[in-house]
């Protein structure tokens, strides 16, 4: 009787134990896709390289040169063809880093670019502030979109140079420009959540020169 309780009692061990297991592995398998679920989500446009440059310009100061890597989705292909704008915006951020408090914001610029087509003259076109340039199809226009060439996002003098910096850019779709009832779904369908993570970007001592 006491050796078929202590079985009884070990089975009873034993399952307790497979139970423990099985519910560890389960919370940790939860764990791992809450952790990768956002970063899918963020990654829809990859921020595939960027570097700062020297300006060539008279007046000096610094330019980006980057390049984003993304497809538009079909929902947004299908909007721009029935004539809604598509805002897609590039930011930098500069900081002046603290070792004894949080980095410091010293400069912040973005770039706004329009993506529009207009059935009259069956052409896209891709505004960035008071320029615009036509395409003939939307994959040659978001071929450009992917591309920023000599944005000059730092004026003369605003890096000194005992200082140490720390630069990042993203790019993301501007839902808040969109019509009323795009907006709305911007808040509940992934395709309209467009956008880069924050991308960093090296900043050099030359820079400062």
């Amino acid at each position: 009787m006491i050796r078929a309780a202590r079985r009884i009692d070990d089975c009873a061990a034993a399952t307790r134990i497979a139970a423990a297991a099985r519910a560890l592995l389960l919370a940790a398998a939860l764990a791992v896709g809450a952790w990768a679920a956002p970063a899918v989500a963020s990654e829809r446009i990859v921020v595939a390289g960027a570097e700062l440059q020297p300006a060539l310009d008279p007046d000096g100061g610094v330019v980006l040169n980057a390049q984003f890597d993304f497809e538009l989705p079909p929902v947004l292909e299908d909007a721009v063809n029935r004539g809604i704008a598509l805002y897609f915006v590039i930011e930098f951020e500069l900081y002046r880093e603290r070792w004894y408090w949080f980095d410091r914001k010293v400069a912040s610029q973005s770039l706004t670019y329009r993506l529009t087509y207009s059935p009259l003259t069956r052409q896209y076109r891709l505004a960035r502030d008071s320029l615009a340039q036509p395409f003939d199809t939307l994959a040659e226009a978001v071929a450009t979109l992917r591309r920023v060439r000599n944005w000059k996002v730092l004026d003369r003098g605003v890096l000194k140079p005992d200082e140490d910096y720390r630069a990042q850019v993203r790019m993301r779709l501007d839902t808040s420009q969109l019509p009323r009832p795009f907006q709305i779904n911007a808040l509940t369908q992934r395709d309209w959540t467009l956008a880069s993570d924050w991308r960093n970007v090296g900043v050099t001592a030359d820079l400062g020169r």
